[in-house]
Protein backbone atom coordinates (compact mmCIF):
# COMPACT_ATOMS: atom_id res chain seq x y z
CA UNK A 1 0.00 0.00 0.00
CA UNK A 2 1.35 3.42 -0.65
CA UNK A 3 3.15 5.73 1.82
CA UNK A 4 2.88 9.59 2.60
CA UNK A 5 5.75 10.85 4.37
CA UNK A 6 3.91 14.09 6.29
CA UNK A 7 7.01 14.68 8.58
CA UNK A 8 9.07 17.80 7.46
CA UNK A 9 12.77 17.16 7.69
CA UNK A 10 14.90 17.91 10.82
CA UNK A 11 17.83 19.38 10.47
CA UNK A 12 19.80 22.35 11.96
CA UNK A 13 17.70 24.16 9.06
CA UNK A 14 14.61 23.30 10.57
CA UNK A 15 12.49 26.19 11.50
CA UNK A 16 11.25 26.72 14.89
CA UNK A 17 9.54 28.52 16.66
CA UNK A 18 10.46 31.71 17.97
CA UNK A 19 12.88 31.57 20.77
CA UNK A 20 12.53 27.91 20.95
CA UNK A 21 15.61 25.38 20.76
CA UNK A 22 17.11 24.45 17.43
CA UNK A 23 17.69 21.22 15.96
CA UNK A 24 21.91 20.88 16.71
CA UNK A 25 24.47 17.78 16.58
CA UNK A 26 27.72 17.07 17.82
CA UNK A 27 29.45 14.03 17.58
CA UNK A 28 30.69 12.37 20.66
CA UNK A 29 33.09 9.81 18.34
CA UNK A 30 33.60 9.45 14.68
CA UNK A 31 34.55 5.79 13.05
CA UNK A 32 39.06 5.58 13.01
CA UNK A 33 41.47 4.19 14.49
CA UNK A 34 40.57 2.41 17.95
CA UNK A 35 36.90 3.42 17.35
CA UNK A 36 34.48 1.29 15.14
CA UNK A 37 31.10 3.17 15.38
CA UNK A 38 29.89 6.93 14.93
CA UNK A 39 28.57 8.24 18.01
CA UNK A 40 26.47 11.62 18.29
CA UNK A 41 24.49 13.89 20.80
CA UNK A 42 20.98 16.23 19.59
CA UNK A 43 19.84 18.92 21.53
CA UNK A 44 16.27 19.86 20.05
CA UNK A 45 13.03 21.07 21.59
CA UNK A 46 10.29 18.36 21.04
CA UNK A 47 8.54 20.79 19.00
CA UNK A 48 10.67 20.62 16.46
CA UNK A 49 9.33 18.87 13.11
CA UNK A 50 6.41 17.03 13.18
CA UNK A 51 5.64 16.29 16.51
CA UNK A 52 2.56 15.36 19.17
CA UNK A 53 2.20 18.21 22.08
CA UNK A 54 1.05 16.35 25.32
CA UNK A 55 -1.00 18.28 27.62
CA UNK A 56 1.89 18.98 29.92
CA UNK A 57 2.25 21.94 27.08
CA UNK A 58 -0.86 23.69 27.70
CA UNK A 59 -1.81 22.60 31.14
CA UNK A 60 0.64 22.96 34.32
CA UNK A 61 -0.95 19.72 36.14
CA UNK A 62 -0.96 17.83 32.28
CA UNK A 63 0.32 14.35 31.39
CA UNK A 64 3.68 13.95 30.19
CA UNK A 65 3.86 12.89 26.86
CA UNK A 66 5.09 9.48 27.52
CA UNK A 67 2.24 8.89 29.36
CA UNK A 68 -0.48 9.57 27.43
CA UNK A 69 -2.33 7.04 25.36
CA UNK A 70 -0.87 6.03 21.74
CA UNK A 71 -4.33 4.98 20.10
CA UNK A 72 -5.26 8.55 18.52
CA UNK A 73 -2.06 8.66 16.72
CA UNK A 74 -2.70 5.11 15.14
CA UNK A 75 -5.66 4.39 13.23
CA UNK A 76 -8.09 5.91 10.32
CA UNK A 77 -7.73 9.65 9.81
CA UNK A 78 -9.28 11.85 7.11
CA UNK A 79 -7.16 15.37 5.17
CA UNK A 80 -9.18 17.83 4.76
CA UNK A 81 -8.31 20.80 2.09
CA UNK A 82 -8.52 24.72 3.78
CA UNK A 83 -6.09 26.12 1.52
CA UNK A 84 -5.91 29.72 2.38
CA UNK A 85 -8.70 30.68 3.93
CA UNK A 86 -7.29 33.06 5.76
CA UNK A 87 -5.65 32.88 9.57
CA UNK A 88 -8.03 30.26 11.25
CA UNK A 89 -9.46 27.37 10.22
CA UNK A 90 -13.14 28.10 10.96
CA UNK A 91 -16.14 25.31 10.75
CA UNK A 92 -17.47 26.55 7.06
CA UNK A 93 -13.98 25.80 5.82
CA UNK A 94 -13.92 22.50 6.37
CA UNK A 95 -18.00 21.73 6.46
CA UNK A 96 -17.76 19.75 3.00
CA UNK A 97 -15.63 16.94 4.22
CA UNK A 98 -17.15 16.10 7.96
CA UNK A 99 -20.28 13.19 6.59
CA UNK A 100 -19.04 9.91 8.59
CA UNK A 101 -16.06 11.43 10.16
CA UNK A 102 -13.64 9.13 11.32
CA UNK A 103 -11.86 10.06 14.66
CA UNK A 104 -8.50 11.67 13.43
CA UNK A 105 -8.80 14.94 11.10
CA UNK A 106 -5.97 16.59 9.12
CA UNK A 107 -6.19 19.85 7.84
CA UNK A 108 -4.22 21.00 5.25
CA UNK A 109 -3.77 25.11 4.60
CA UNK A 110 -0.43 25.96 2.52
CA UNK A 111 -0.66 24.84 -0.94
CA UNK A 112 3.31 24.75 -0.50
CA UNK A 113 4.51 24.36 2.98
CA UNK A 114 7.69 26.71 3.82
CA UNK A 115 9.94 24.62 5.12
CA UNK A 116 13.15 26.93 5.03
CA UNK A 117 11.52 29.72 7.48
CA UNK A 118 9.31 30.18 10.74
CA UNK A 119 5.58 31.42 9.09
CA UNK A 120 4.56 33.75 11.67
CA UNK A 121 1.59 34.50 9.18
CA UNK A 122 0.29 30.35 10.17
CA UNK A 123 -2.59 29.63 9.91
CA UNK A 124 -4.50 28.07 13.22
CA UNK A 125 -7.80 26.32 14.22
CA UNK A 126 -10.29 28.09 15.53
CA UNK A 127 -11.37 27.10 18.72
CA UNK A 128 -14.92 26.74 17.73
CA UNK A 129 -13.90 24.38 15.05
CA UNK A 130 -12.00 22.08 17.48
CA UNK A 131 -15.30 22.08 19.33
CA UNK A 132 -17.48 21.24 16.89
CA UNK A 133 -14.72 18.16 15.57
CA UNK A 134 -14.80 17.26 19.28
CA UNK A 135 -18.62 17.01 19.36
CA UNK A 136 -18.38 14.89 16.10
CA UNK A 137 -16.21 12.11 17.86
CA UNK A 138 -12.70 13.05 16.81
CA UNK A 139 -10.26 12.24 19.03
CA UNK A 140 -7.08 13.82 17.30
CA UNK A 141 -6.31 17.38 14.96
CA UNK A 142 -3.57 17.58 13.51
CA UNK A 143 -2.32 20.43 10.79
CA UNK A 144 0.21 21.91 9.13
CA UNK A 145 1.45 24.76 10.20
CA UNK A 146 3.73 25.07 13.65
CA UNK A 147 0.66 25.76 15.96
CA UNK A 148 -3.31 25.23 16.10
CA UNK A 149 -3.57 28.36 17.52
CA UNK A 150 -1.91 31.87 15.83
CA UNK A 151 1.73 32.43 16.12
CA UNK A 152 1.27 35.67 18.26
CA UNK A 153 -1.51 34.00 20.60
CA UNK A 154 -1.29 34.52 24.38
CA UNK A 155 -4.71 33.35 25.23
CA UNK A 156 -4.00 29.54 23.20
CA UNK A 157 -7.80 29.12 23.32
CA UNK A 158 -8.01 26.13 20.38
CA UNK A 159 -5.12 24.51 22.72
CA UNK A 160 -7.55 25.18 25.87
CA UNK A 161 -10.35 23.50 23.94
CA UNK A 162 -8.11 20.65 23.16
CA UNK A 163 -7.38 20.70 26.92
CA UNK A 164 -11.34 20.47 28.15
CA UNK A 165 -11.95 17.90 25.35
CA UNK A 166 -9.45 15.46 26.09
CA UNK A 167 -8.32 15.44 22.40
CA UNK A 168 -4.86 15.04 21.28
CA UNK A 169 -3.02 17.15 18.19
CA UNK A 170 -0.25 17.02 15.69
CA UNK A 171 1.48 19.97 14.69
CA UNK A 172 3.92 20.59 11.64
CA UNK A 173 2.95 18.28 9.28
CA UNK A 174 3.83 18.32 6.06
CA UNK A 175 0.64 17.53 3.55
CA UNK A 176 1.63 19.52 0.23
CA UNK A 177 1.46 16.11 -1.47
CA UNK A 178 -2.11 14.51 -0.05
CA UNK A 179 -5.39 14.31 -1.72
CA UNK A 180 -8.62 14.95 0.11
CA UNK A 181 -9.86 11.44 1.42
CA UNK A 182 -9.19 9.11 4.00
CA UNK A 183 -6.21 7.21 5.34
CA UNK A 184 -4.35 5.54 7.87
CA UNK A 185 -2.16 7.42 10.13
CA UNK A 186 0.55 6.65 11.85
CA UNK A 187 2.32 9.25 14.18
CA UNK A 188 3.69 7.64 17.55
CA UNK A 189 5.21 9.90 19.86
CA UNK A 190 8.75 8.90 21.93
CA UNK A 191 7.43 7.77 25.14
CA UNK A 192 9.46 10.65 26.69
CA UNK A 193 8.35 10.34 30.42
CA UNK A 194 8.97 14.10 31.54
CA UNK A 195 8.52 16.03 27.72
CA UNK A 196 5.84 18.37 26.77
CA UNK A 197 5.80 17.30 23.57
CA UNK A 198 7.13 14.17 21.35
CA UNK A 199 8.97 14.35 17.46
CA UNK A 200 7.24 12.42 15.50
CA UNK A 201 7.89 10.45 12.15
CA UNK A 202 4.20 10.92 10.70
CA UNK A 203 2.85 8.70 7.50
CA UNK A 204 -0.03 8.05 5.92
CA UNK A 205 -0.89 5.17 4.55
CA UNK A 206 -3.11 4.05 1.87
CA UNK A 207 -6.78 1.91 2.89
CA UNK A 208 -7.08 -1.27 1.80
Amino acid sequence: MKLWDISPPVSASAPVFPGDTPYSQQWAATIGPGCPVNVSAITLSPHVGAHADAPLHYDADGATIGAVALEPFLGRCRVIHAIGVGPLVRPEHIAHALTDLPPRVLVRTYARAPLDRFDEALAAYAPETIEQLADLGVQLVGIDTASIDPADSKLLLSHQVIRRRGLRVLENLVLDEVAEGDYELIALPLKLTTADASPVRAILRELP
